[in-house]
């Protein structure tokens, strides 16, 4: 069944964004109030000097949690830029808006395939997956033309136990790899797909560092994890991996320290030059220079300040600014200079509400 949902409130969307949308905003940041009296996606257009402006509010047709769901990817945009795709962990669903010129429309609100669904990833090929924290396991669905998701037979796969603590899910470059990080258990799994879209059984890896998080593949297919060792004082760190023969995950950096506390949530520019990873105990954003083979170095410790308690980060195609998404109810931008240096600007957005969750857009 087709839903199709007028925003909340078209008028305020009208007058509130509608000198950005006749001048043409230069792109749009996205994040989910992820509440529990029905989930809703909160747009902003994003103007050139990286300045947000509220426009609008638009239902997933579902329930969120109303606490921070303790994951990377749970509100993600299509690499063709005409789809969102939102968890919705508290009714276990799973939701796919429509980018139009008018805002965002609801085209498909389906179960997840678990309970409590976390990260969701899309890549090229029009497949999904999400990953269930509660039921531990990866469910797949097709995406068609009209943005309506269709569960792919055999695909559900479990994760390496129970009670793992997925983090994040991701599709590699190449779309015929998955890979889950598992904070509990400190391991990475890697579920190979076929040219069907059908998840074949994971195998699992232990993680360079402990508590291994949020994660991003580069254009070269590298990647790279942050690790929040538990939340220890200053202890966090990012590791980077390239994939070997038999999907296996090669280390190529250990655990390089950017002497913050609780790494979660990570980054890379659109060149696969730097990697930046939020630090939740710290409220700073870290920076690492990326050589060619995806060694990594540390650039800044405290590269940027952040809200408190940062809880999500995207950095815009164009790799011009980065946003941090904070517990606070606050959304930090920095504007990334050619050497990867920081510096920090008034995004304009303040006031979102407890528990919000997920941050992406161009």
């Amino acid at each position: 069944m087709q839903l199709k949902l007028v925003p909340t409130s078209v008028l305020s969307l009208c007058l509130a964004a509608g000198s950005a949308l006749a001048a043409g905003p230069a792109g749009w940041i996205y994040t989910t109030t992820n509440a529990t009296s029905g989930n809703m996606v909160v747009a902003y257009a994003r103007a050139a000097n990286g300045a947000l402006t509220w426009a609008g509010s638009f239902p997933t047709g579902g329930m969120g949690t109303g606490a921070e769901l303790g994951s990377q990817g749970s509100l993600v945009m299509s690499h063709s830029m005409q789809w969102l795709f939102a968890v919705n962990g508290g009714s276990n669903d799973i939701s796919v808006l429509a980018v139009t010129s008018s805002g965002l429309q609801l085209t498909d609100t389906v179960p997840s395939g678990g309970t409590m669904p976390v990260s969701v990833t899309v890549p090229r090929r029009g497949v999904l997956y999400v990953v269930n924290a509660g039921s531990d396991n990866i469910a797949g669905f097709k995406l068609s033309s009209t943005g309506m998701l269709t569960p792919i037979p055999g695909s559900i796969q479990s994760l390496s136990g129970s009670g793992v603590g997925p983090a994040e899910i991701s599709f590699d470059p190449d779309g015929d790899l998955l890979v889950v990080t598992e904070k509990n258990t400190n391991l990475i799994t890697m579920f190979p797909v076929g040219s069907d879209g059908v998840a074949m059984p994971g195998q699992s890896m232990p993680s360079s560092g402990m508590t291994p998080y949020g994660f991003s593949f580069s254009v070269r297919g590298q990647l790279f994890v942050s690790e929040a060792f538990g939340g220890a004082a200053n202890g966090s760190a990012v590791s980077s991996y390239r994939v070997g023969p038999g999907d296996t995950l090669l280390p190529v950096s250990k655990s390089m320290p950017d002497y913050q506390t609780a790494a979660c949530w990570i980054a890379t520019d659109a060149a696969g030059h730097f990697v930046y990873t939020s630090n939740t105990g710290s409220n700073t954003l870290s920076s690492y220079l990326v050589e060619f083979d995806g060694r990594l170095a540390l650039l800044a410790s405290q590269a940027a300040q952040t809200g408190a308690g940062p809880i999500d980060m995207t950095v815009t195609s164009d790799g011009g600014f980065i946003y941090t998404l904070a517990g606070d109810g606050t959304i930090t931008g920095d504007k990334v200079r050619a050497d990867g240096t920081l510096v920090a600007f008034a995004s304009g957005v303040s006031g979102l509400p407890t528990g919000v969750a997920g941050l992406t857009g161009w």
